[in-house]
């Protein structure tokens, strides 16, 4: 794997992060003169869905994306052993998660600039045709105070009238929406914003809004709506926006465009 890697111009370094088929790592490139990160995937030891379904979809994906909130895919490589390696830029201040972890709970302004970051990338891949699916803290990535979505192994490319509903379970459960967990026909970008209210709720208060160690009582106080902790003090129109976007009725819930126009993002 290094001597394939080496031949094409890539020295690998330490291992950045891990997933459940990949494995992430830094290596410095000769053709771009600095340091890339490498999401490196063996189709031998991978899943045949895997394999026939959401790595093929994961590819067209990634290489037909550019948006500056969005981690760029410079090339695919594919050695003769059968590994796949997505080499990528690499965000060097890691994850919001650990971000969060260290900072605690943010000051309203700090998780506006963020979120309304996030907002930008998803309302581009949605315009694109293209719901995330996975969308959590751990693969929202930063780059000084710039956020990079990354990590698009369970995207879809929903078609333009976006008729087609989807039933697959993807992403995490902290993460997934009502309508994700009950297994009902849903519409992925819908899926999407709920995870965005997760991750501004884990923002703004350093905490996840549901507790998934007890998956159906979970499932339950979901569908009776978010409450915000009395203790920390966040605007109105944030509180509003929170519970837009945290809102358990799938079709109540707002669009990605909608989202964008919420005043707590366009009058700070």
């Amino acid at each position: 794997m290094e001597g394939f890697l080496l031949a094409n111009g890539y020295q690998l370094g330490r291992t950045v992060g891990e997933g459940m088929f990949s494995k992430v790592k830094e290596a410095f490139s000769q053709k771009h003169q600095k340091k890339v990160a490498i999401k490196i995937m063996d189709k031998k030891e991978s899943p045949e869905e895997f394999v026939r379904k959401f790595l093929p979809r994961e590819l067209q994906i990634v290489m037909n994306l550019e948006h500056r909130n969005i981690i760029q895919v410079y090339e695919v490589l594919e050695s003769p052993a059968g590994k796949i390696f997505l080499v990528m830029e690499l965000a060097e201040d890691g994850d919001v998660f650990d971000y969060v972890l260290r900072e605690g709970p943010l000051p309203e302004p700090r998780a506006r600039a963020l979120f309304r970051q996030l907002v930008d990338a998803v309302q581009y891949c949605h315009g694109c045709g293209v719901a995330h699916r996975d969308l959590k803290c751990e693969n929202t990535l930063l780059q000084g105070h710039t956020l990079k979505l990354t990590d698009f192994g369970f995207a879809k490319l929903i078609p333009r009238d976006g008729a087609e509903l989807s039933r697959t379970f993807c992403g995490s459960t902290a993460y997934a929406a009502p309508e994700v967990l009950w297994g009902v026909p849903h519409d992925s970008r819908k899926g999407d914003v709920w995870s965005m209210g997760a991750i501004l709720y884990i923002l703004l208060y350093a905490r996840m809004p549901f507790d998934d160690t007890d998956i159906p009582k979970m499932m339950h106080q979901q569908q009776k709506g978010i409450s915000l902790p009395r203790h920390q003090r966040i605007s109105g129109e944030c509180q509003n926006l929170l519970k837009m976007l945290l809102e358990p009725d799938m079709d109540l819930r707002p669009s990605i465009e909608v989202v964008s126009r919420h005043p707590w993002l366009t009058n700070p």
